[in-house]
């Protein structure tokens, strides 16, 4: 798999002898947050159609995303982060995934700018899948006809994606936002796929977890999470080991924290995590996060957060579940 960021590294691949792009490629276009059974099955048409062209699948996708550049902090919150969605596309078979700058320039490109310079000449497309409510360019007037129209002249096809339903509604992003905002991660987990996790590295904190007798493993994120407060997770750790614990993830408000944080306390752990990619399974809500008056009244807090979760996993001991994939 292959990851190709920006414009000017598409047409540079593009005009390379031995380029994967030089006979076309099959491509479909979207955020692909969260990478949900939704998105699933677009990639399994991208891939079949691929296979029987004999070209590579792409994904183009857009950093930031572009209700991000036009919303700023009023955009949803992310269900994954850039290297997660990257990791889950080339865990799908995506062959080559496409990272567009979503800026002022991009957004200024017509509709026929953006399939004349990215479509065509970029990546050669021969067959595109894109939904047929897709609109782009600043124009708005880049839609599904619009690309039938060029494609048919332009040497390529256009496929509508496949809606996929669970009890009725459409798969969607803002719908597994919506069931993770309200902790109901196994209504969420059904619309993935799998249980919800986020993966990062750890890094060093402010230490405070181990001051107060909770040390904790943190992992920043460039993005207010989809869900906020405390539960019970099980964690893969580098090589595979797994451990139950319990995380806060958002903005810790008692220690005025300024930047979406997930914390995670190992139970019956010793060592260190820092450098490592770990993987966190959220499996059960215990508390929406507040604010607390003092250090004390939290550290009081996390105690009976400790008691309530290991009684949960007590109780859940048969029915464990930490394998995100």
């Amino acid at each position: 798999m292959r990851l190709i960021r920006g414009l000017t590294n598409l047409k540079m691949l593009s005009r390379q002898v031995n380029s994967p792009l030089a006979n076309g490629c099959v491509a479909t276009i979207g955020n692909f947050d969260g990478v949900h059974l939704g998105h699933q099955t677009i990639i399994e048409q991208v891939k079949n159609k691929a296979s029987a062209l004999g070209l590579p699948s792409v994904v183009m996708v857009f950093e930031p995303q572009p209700r991000e550049f036009f919303q700023g902090m009023e955009a949803p919150p992310r269900l994954m982060g850039f290297r997660q969605k990257f990791e889950a596309l080339m865990a799908a078979g995506i062959d080559i995934v496409l990272c567009l700058k979503f800026d002022g320039t991009f957004r200024s490109y017509s509709g026929m700018g953006f399939i004349d310079n990215v479509l065509i000449d970029g990546l050669a497309v021969r067959h595109l899948v894109v939904g047929d409510d897709f609109r782009f360019g600043c124009d708005r007037a880049g839609d599904f006809a619009l690309l039938e129209k060029v494609g048919k002249s332009a040497g390529f096809s256009v496929e509508n994606t496949r809606t996929v339903t669970v009890a009725g509604e459409r798969i969607s992003s803002t719908r597994i936002r919506n069931l993770l905002s309200d902790s109901k991660l196994a209504q969420a987990e059904s619309l993935l796929g799998r249980p919800y996790h986020i993966r990062g590295r750890v890094v060093y904190g402010r230490q405070l977890g181990r001051r107060i007798g909770s040390p904790t493993a943190n992992i920043l994120l460039d993005k207010m999470p989809a869900l906020r407060g405390v539960y019970v997770v099980g964690v893969t750790l580098e090589g595979g080991v797994k451990q139950d614990g319990i995380a806060n993830i958002g903005l810790r408000p008692t220690v005025d924290g300024k930047q979406p944080a997930l914390e995670v306390h190992l139970f019956d752990f010793t060592g260190t995590l820092y450098g490592q990619r770990i993987d966190v399974v959220f499996r059960h809500g215990l508390r929406d996060e507040e604010k607390f008056e003092s250090i004390d009244a939290l550290k009081a807090q996390i105690a009976r957060d400790f008691d309530a979760a290991r009684a949960w996993l007590a109780e859940h001991s048969g029915h464990r579940n930490t394998d995100p994939n």
